[in-house]
């Protein structure tokens, strides 16, 4: 269980991050200059050195964002330069990119990074720089939408890659892209003109994976534990019935992969900031009937949030770094597993950075939220969080070596199809990087840095208004 005891507070953690925003900014001068544009993006690395994986190309936004991110923290302009014109040249094509669910991943880490820096004057935009950005914003929550499999009870998802049965849950965090389109006045429209309300599908995906993908102790099967995920849940696509949980880079659909646990952390914390702006006619307009009004779509995504984030804290060793699934079959095998810190050179099973700075964040959202409406519960998932924190932002986690590419050690990306690679040959990986990790590393340090300076921490939603009249 995380150690929630003395756990520091923001401004105790702000030295940290100047220092992984520091070496953030020579990582990526580096890798900006050894990287060939046809080489696709970098997704891990390996000896040190970023390498592609021809998958898809779903970090290409973690690669553009990462120097914005950079650049909001310190005001280098290269950053600024870098980022917005790589976003520019390269980043159109996953805007209308229909093949993927990662529409959040891409597009709102860059184009949506951008139009909120423009919005708070983290560098001046005329108008029509906005209004390009808007227009991007608007196009992929509409393209990412329409990538949808309806169920009965007005239910369904945005299908992941796999095809039209699979719901993963990393599309969580793809919702962005259509809270994004929706705030910018945007709709779907089909045959016949016949409009799709981004709102309505973001909020049916969402009621759709909390039924299917996170579990609440319910007895809705034999290892139904309250606040267990699974990564992907299939369905038949002839009559919407669920059939299985099913996981792809876990260890099985009745273990939880902690990364797949991370993303709805995250992803539910951020869409409960956003539904806290929501109207009842907003909500009403959806014609949903288990979301009635505003109050019963925060109600659920709060359900949601602290169920998934109580059983991160309960299954995590005290540090708040995670093995890379609750299910690992060797963890046995590690004295104490739970019951002190994480060893990412163990022999048995690998650890992942990666999860612990997505759930980091989400869990210091999370907390935020609660300790603002005067709930005390917020001073213990805002504890978990800062106590993840200080982990990935130090030593073995964060990486200050010129040498290595990667800024937060001991990633993993597919364990179970043995990508991943160790520092030193060993046959459980560690002492490597992966890009999602290292760009949810610079987040979480700018969401501690603004709160420690007393603005708050980024939402994605802070856009302000559409130059052409959309938005709010």
């Amino acid at each position: 269980m995380i150690d929630l005891r003395n756990a520091p507070n923001p401004p105790a953690l702000a030295d940290a991050c100047g220092r992984a925003f520091s070496a953030a900014d020579a990582k990526i001068r580096a890798l900006a200059a050894r990287w060939k544009a046809g080489s696709g993006a970098p997704v891990f690395t390996d000896a040190g050195r970023y390498t592609a994986r021809g998958w898809t190309e779903w970090t290409q936004g973690f690669q553009f964002g990462m120097p914005l991110l950079v650049h909001e923290a310190s005001g280098d302009p290269w950053h600024l330069e870098y980022g917005r014109s790589k976003t520019l040249r390269r980043m159109a094509p996953h805007l209308t990119h229909t093949g993927v669910h990662d529409h959040g991943f891409n597009n709102v880490s860059t184009y949506g990074t951008l139009l909120r820096h423009a919005h708070e004057g983290v560098f001046p935009a005329e108008t029509w720089e906005r209004r390009y950005y808007a227009l991007a914003l608007k196009a992929s929550g509409a393209v990412q939408a329409a990538r949808w499999t309806s169920l009965p009870e007005s239910l369904g998802f945005i299908r992941s890659f796999n095809g039209p049965h699979s719901l993963f849950a990393d599309t969580i965090r793809s919702l962005r892209s259509l809270a994004l389109g929706h705030r910018l006045g945007h709709v779907l429209l089909g045959e016949q003109d016949a409009k799709a309300n981004l709102l309505g599908r973001l909020l049916a995906h969402a009621e759709t994976t909390a039924r299917y993908n996170v579990y609440f102790g319910t007895g809705r099967d034999r290892w139904d534990v309250r606040g267990r995920v699974a990564h992907e849940s299939v369905f038949n696509t002839v009559n919407g019935s669920y059939r299985c949980a099913s996981s792809q880079q876990g260890y099985s659909p009745f273990t939880t992969w902690t990364r797949g646990l991370a993303w709805i952390i995250l992803g539910y914390a951020e869409e409960l900031e956003f539904a806290a702006g929501l109207s009842d006619a907003e909500v009403a307009a959806c014609g949903l009937a288990y979301f009635p009004d505003a109050a019963s779509v925060r109600a659920r995504f709060l359900e949601t949030a602290r169920a998934v984030s109580d059983f991160y804290i309960e299954n995590t060793p005290p540090d708040g770094i995670p093995y890379w699934d609750t299910g690992g079959p060797r963890l046995r095998e590690i004295p104490g597993a739970l019951d002190r810190p994480a060893d990412p050179e163990n022999p048995f099973e690998p650890v992942d950075s990666s999860a612990a700075a997505i759930a980091a964040q989400g869990l210091l959202r999370l907390g935020a939220f609660l300790t603002a409406a005067g709930d005390p519960d917020g001073a213990r998932y805002t504890a978990a969080g800062l106590r993840t924190a200080a982990s990935v932002l130090s030593a073995p986690y964060l990486s200050e070596n010129p040498k290595h590419e990667g800024l937060l050690l001991h990633a993993v990306y597919h364990y179970p199809n043995a990508w991943d690679r160790s520092a030193d040959g060993s046959p459980v990986p560690h002492g490597e990087s992966c890009l999602w990790g290292d760009y949810h590393l610079l987040e979480l340090a700018l969401w501690i840095s603004r709160t420690a300076r007393g603005r708050g921490g980024q939402r994605f939603f802070d856009i302000g208004l559409d130059p052409d009249g959309g938005g709010s």
